[in-house]
C-alpha cells in the first residue's frame, strides 16, 4: 500500500504545489476548503464518530480527526494569508 501512496502523492501532490505557488486564486480556493475540512474533522472528533475507511476494514479514530483538523486548521491559515492577504511588491521578480 505504500508505494501506492508515494506514487500519488508524487503524481499528484507535485502538480498541484507547483499550481499552489504560482496562482494566488489557487490559494484562496484552498482556504475555504482547508476551512471546511478542519471544522468536519474537528466536528466528527468532538461527536466521536469513527471513520471508516472506502474497501478497507480500518477506522480513523475520533483522536486522529482531532490532529487532521488541526493540521487543516494551520493550512487553512496559511492559505489565507497568502491568498488574501500578502502583496508582492511591484518590481519585485520571482526567484530574484
Amino acid at each position: 500500500m505504500l508505494p501506492y501512496l508515494v506514487a500519488a502523492i508524487i503524481v499528484v501532490g507535485l502538480p498541484t504545489l507547483y499550481v499552489a505557488v504560482r496562482y494566488r486564486e489557487y490559494h484562496k480556493f484552498l482556504a475555504g476548503a482547508f476551512f471546511v475540512s478542519s471544522g468536519m474533522q474537528v466536528y466528527l472528533c468532538l461527536a466521536n464518530i469513527p471513520i471508516p475507511l472506502v474497501w478497507t476494514t480500518a477506522v480513523q479514530s475520533p483522536p486522529l480527526s482531532a490532529v487532521r483538523g488541526a493540521i487543516h486548521f494551520v493550512l487553512f491559515l496559511a492559505c489565507l494569508y497568502f491568498g488574501w492577504v500578502f502583496r508582492k511588491q511591484p518590481g519585485t521578480q520571482a526567484g530574484a
